[in-house]
C-alpha cells in the first residue's frame, strides 16, 4: 500500500498556514478534483486525499495531533469518514455535495448558525512615538473611532418594547436554496436570505437610534502602556476594544502599530544602540577619559592611547531595554578621528617636530594640508 502524503503537502499549504487559507486551498482542489467536473482516472483518488487531509487540518484538536505524531496520531481520524456515496458526503465540514456546488457556481459558503454570536472587526491604530520613547515607554490615552453596541436596543436593532421575529422566508436559517441552470444541468444552491440579510430575524419595528443594525458609531477612547523597549512595526494587542459583534457576540480586538522616529544621535537594530563620537589626534594617540551621550545621559569612556578612527567602544547595558525579558541591550560607540583644517604657528611648530622625531618624509600635495606645513617652514628661514 502507498504511504499517504504529508496532509499539508497534499493540501499545498505550509504548516504554519491560517484557517482560512486551509480553507481556500482546500475549495480550488475540491472543485478541481471533484470526479463530475473532471473525468481524469486518478481525479476521484485526489479528491478523497483532499477531503481527508482537509478534514484533519481543518479541526483545532486532530492538527494538533497529526502536528505532533503525523499519520499514526490519526487513528483512523482523517480517513475512512467522508461519508456515504463513494465518500462524497461530507467534503470537510463545508455540508455536503450541494454547498461545494454552491461555492462554485455563486452561492457563496456554507452558512454558520444565523443565531450563533460573531465576534466584532479587529481594528488598527497606529501609534507615532520618538525615539526616546520606545525605549522607555510611556501611558497615554487614545481615542478613535469604532461601531459599537447601540444603547437604545442593547445591539437587537428593534425599537423599544419590541423584538425580532424569526424570519418568514428563510425560517431562521439565514440562507434559501435557489435552483439555477449549469452546464451540468439544474443545481441547487444556497444563498443568503435577501429578507433578513442572513440573520435569520425580520425587525417589524426598527431601532430609532441605529436603524436595525444593532450598532452605532462612537468615539471610543482607551488606555495604553506602552512597553519599554518597543521597536518601529512591531504591534500590540488590546482585546475587546476593537468593533462590536453581532447576535450578543464579543467586541472585535484593537492593534496598535508603533511607528518610531528616528534619532539624529542614535541609532537602533533590536536592544543594541549605536552612536558616533568624534575626538581629537591628541586623544586618540594619549588616550583619554570623556563624556560620551547615551540614552539614560552622559557616562564615562576611557579611550585608550594609540586609538585608531572607526574603533568601536562598547556601553554594557546601555542600549535598549529587551521587550519581552531582563535587562538592556549594549551601546557601541565608534570614535572618528577629526583632522584639523587650520593650524596655528605652535601647532605648525608641534607637528614639525613630532614629524621630524617620527622620522618621516612627507610629500604635500597641492593645497593640502601638509603643503601649508611646507609654506610655514619656507617662511621662517
Amino acid at each position: 500500500m502507498a504511504e499517504k502524503r504529508d496532509y499539508y503537502e497534499v493540501l499545498g499549504v505550509s504548516r504554519d498556514a491560517s484557517d482560512d487559507e486551509i480553507k481556500r486551498a482546500f475549495r480550488k482542489l475540491s472543485k478541481k478534483y471533484h470526479p463530475d467536473l473532471n473525468k481524469a482516472p486518478d481525479a476521484e483518488a485526489k479528491f478523497k486525499e483532499v477531503n481527508e487531509a482537509y478534514e484533519v487540518l481543518s479541526d483545532p484538536q486532530k492538527r494538533a495531533a497529526y502536528d505532533q505524531y503525523g499519520h499514526a496520531g490519526m487513528d483512523g481520524a482523517g480517513a475512512g469518514n467522508a461519508g456515504g456515496a463513494g465518500g462524497f458526503g461530507d467534503f470537510g465540514g463545508f455540508g455536503g455535495f450541494d454547498d461545494i456546488f454552491s461555492s462554485f457556481f455563486g452561492g457563496g459558503n456554507a452558512q454558520q448558525s444565523a443565531s450563533s454570536p460573531r465576534q466584532g472587526n479587529d481594528l488598527q491604530y497606529r501609534m507615532d512615538l520618538d525615539f526616546k520613547e520606545a525605549i522607555f515607554g510611556k501611558s497615554t490615552t487614545i481615542s478613535y473611532n469604532r461601531e459599537a453596541t447601540c444603547e437604545t436596543c442593547n445591539g437587537s436593532g428593534a425599537a423599544p418594547g419590541t423584538s425580532p421575529v424569526t424570519c418568514h422566508k428563510c425560517h431562521g436559517s439565514g440562507y434559501v436554496e435557489v435552483d439555477r441552470r449549469t452546464p451540468l444541468g439544474m443545481m441547487r444552491t444556497r444563498e443568503v436570505c435577501d429578507v433578513c440579510g442572513g440573520t435569520g430575524k425580520e425587525i417589524k419595528e426598527k431601532c430609532p437610534t441605529c436603524h436595525g443594525s444593532g450598532h452605532q458609531s462612537e468615539r471610543h477612547s482607551v488606555k495604553v502602556k506602552v512597553p519599554a523597549g518597543v521597536d518601529d512595526g512591531q504591534q500590540m494587542r488590546l482585546q475587546g476594544q476593537g468593533e462590536a459583534g453581532s447576535n450578543g457576540g464579543p467586541y472585535g480586538d484593537l492593534y496598535i502599530v508603533f511607528r518610531v522616529k528616528p534619532s539624529r544621535q542614535f541609532t537602533r537594530d533590536g536592544t543594541e544602540i549605536y552612536s558616533s563620537l568624534n575626538i581629537s589626534f591628541v586623544q586618540a594617540a594619549l588616550g583619554d577619559e570623556i563624556d560620551v551621550d547615551t540614552v539614560y545621559g552622559p557616562v564615562k569612556l576611557k579611550i585608550p592611547a594609540g586609538t585608531q578612527t572607526d574603533t568601536s567602544f562598547r556601553l554594557r547595558g546601555k542600549g535598549a531595554p529587551k521587550l519581552h525579558g531582563n535587562g538592556a541591550g549594549d551601546q557601541h560607540v565608534k570614535v572618528r578621528i577629526v583632522t584639523p583644517k587650520s593650524l596655528n604657528n605652535k601647532q605648525r611648530e608641534a607637528l614639525e617636530a613630532f614629524m621630524n622625531a617620527s622620522g618621516e618624509h612627507v610629500q604635500p600635495q597641492e593645497g593640502g594640508f601638509f603643503n601649508k606645513i611646507k609654506d610655514s617652514f619656507k617662511g621662517e628661514k
